[in-house]
Formats: C-alpha cells, structure tokens, sequence
C-alpha cells in the first residue's frame, strides 16, 4: 500500500499583550463612581448656600449637593 502524504496548514497564533488595567472606567460608565467629598469649596455664590461638592476617585466627575 503507498503512503499519502497529507499537507497541513499551520496556524500561527497571536501572542497575547499583557493585560491593562482599566481603573475603574468600566464602573463609572454604568453609574458606580466612587465619590469623595471636596473641601476647597463651601459656599455658592450663585446659589447664595452651602453646598457639597463631591468629585469621583475614579474619572474625576463632580456633582454638587445644595445643603
């Protein structure tokens, strides 16, 4: 019996990058930022009250609270 000699195709794989972190960006997208309150301001002017400032940790958002 004669021999067949089946040719093959070889694949050639990526090489995997080393994964990146991603800090958080991910939670802040669906809404889940990570607040901190801030100092430096305490009275509006605009508004004429106190108010709270808070700035995320994670993507630098800031929201106000009026008091």
């Amino acid at each position: 019996m004669p021999t067949l000699a089946i040719m093959t195709n070889i694949i050639q794989f990526k090489i995997p990058k080393p994964k990146q972190k991603h800090k958080g960006k991910t939670l802040c997208k669906n809404g889940l930022h990570k607040w901190e309150i801030v100092t430096e301001r305490r009275f509006d002017v605009h508004q004429g009250g106190l108010v709270t400032e808070f700035r995320c940790q994670r993507c630098g958002k800031t929201r106000i609270k009026a008091l």
